[in-house]
């Protein structure tokens, strides 16, 4: 079976989460990843989202878009961090959805760049980590969906940067409610290689996001797709393939591209 393709709301033209999910459908897609605002804006949304799940559309997962994340170095930004991801969580639980994602952090610290040295120990990081994990992964299996958790390249993150760091995490919580997220644009960074990586990672691998190796729409950069997605059917992954990239050139043709490039890319069954 094709491993089923979501794009993210954004990339989509149109009003309404219907006439977005229509294009989508039109396209090649099969689902609608949405994206979880700050101040628990998510939740606000629910009437919103309520009539698109009337109307039929499909939304498997949430993506997390805030300026502050679980391992912020402020405790009461990590709090009100694990606060928004809770409602996420809560959210996408009643709109039928199986889970939402975040990084440990974007953009607050990076080991690459000055000063180098970030404020807080490594035991100290992965004690916050662990410790907001394990509540959020609690709320995850009481409302029956799952936490993934998105590795992020060394620019983008300190703290969690492959595949095998954030299966530590995971195996550290040890709830089945809580997950891996593969990006294969931070992949391209940090893996040595990226189906090895995905196969390591299987018995945690929950998600995977898709983008080329310059962050545009798979087909427009250099990666293996014909690799990465054999290796995804290798461990009969039982997730979506969700789009987050830049569009490169008109965004209906980037989007169909997408989509072709991944179709073609997946295994055939051998003709019985």
């Amino acid at each position: 079976m094709p491993i089923p393709l979501a794009c993210q709301e954004q990339l989509l033209p149109g009003t309404t989460l219907s006439d977005k999910f229509a294009l989508a459908t039109s396209l090649g897609y099969h689902g609608i990843e949405l994206r979880g605002r700050g101040d628990l804006a998510f939740a606000r949304r629910l009437p919103e989202l309520r009539r698109a799940r009337s109307d039929g559309v499909v939304m498997p997962t949430v993506c997390v878009e805030m300026d502050h994340f679980i391992g912020d170095f402020d405790p009461e930004r990590s709090r009100d961090a694990v606060r928004n991801l809770r409602s996420q969580l809560s959210v996408i639980a009643e709109l039928g959805g199986l889970g939402a994602m975040t990084p440990a952090a974007w953009g607050m610290f990076s080991r690459r760049l000055p000063p180098f040295d970030p404020p807080r120990s490594p035991a100290g990081d992965r004690q916050v980590l662990v410790d907001a994990l394990g509540e959020l992964g609690e709320h995850a299996r009481a409302e029956g969906v799952t936490l993934f958790l998105e590795p992020l390249n060394r620019y983008e993150d300190h703290m969690v940067n492959r595949l095998d760091e954030a299966v530590a995490l995971c195996a550290a919580v040890g709830l089945p409610s809580v997950r891996v997220v593969a990006d294969t644009y931070h992949m391209n960074i940090e893996e040595d290689d990226g189906p090895e990586a995905l196969r390591a990672a299987a018995p945690y691998l929950g998600h995977v996001q898709v983008s080329d190796s310059n962050r545009h729409q798979p087909g427009a950069g250099h990666l293996d797709w014909s690799g990465l997605l054999g290796a995804l059917h290798e461990i009969g992954y039982p997730g979506w393939l969700a789009l987050e990239c830049r569009l490169r050139g008109d965004p209906l043709r980037a989007l169909r591209q997408a989509a072709t490039v991944l179709r073609d890319a997946e295994p055939r069954r051998a003709a019985a």
